[in-house]
């Protein structure tokens, strides 16, 4: 095998590519760390303190979270 064309495959467990696109997002990380460390859960406006983000993007993370059946949501 000549080495100048062997490549091997990058696939570290730890490599960018490796990362779920998902879970790693800031926002979406940060909402995930504020759950976890609030097992009893945490109203809408709570984790918009927590995470600093609008309205809006709050809530599409959310849906991204819940499709991926990482979140639950109720509603009061």
């Amino acid at each position: 095998m000549n080495s100048r064309n062997a490549k091997p495959e990058q696939t570290h467990r730890f490599s960018y590519q490796g990362l779920d696109r998902v879970i790693h997002e800031r926002a979406r990380l940060g909402i995930l760390a504020s759950l976890l460390a609030h097992p009893q859960g945490l109203s809408f406006g709570e984790l918009l303190g927590l995470c600093d983000l609008t309205d809006g993007n709050l809530s599409r993370h959310l849906q991204v979270l819940q499709a991926e059946r990482l979140v639950g949501v109720t509603r009061a």
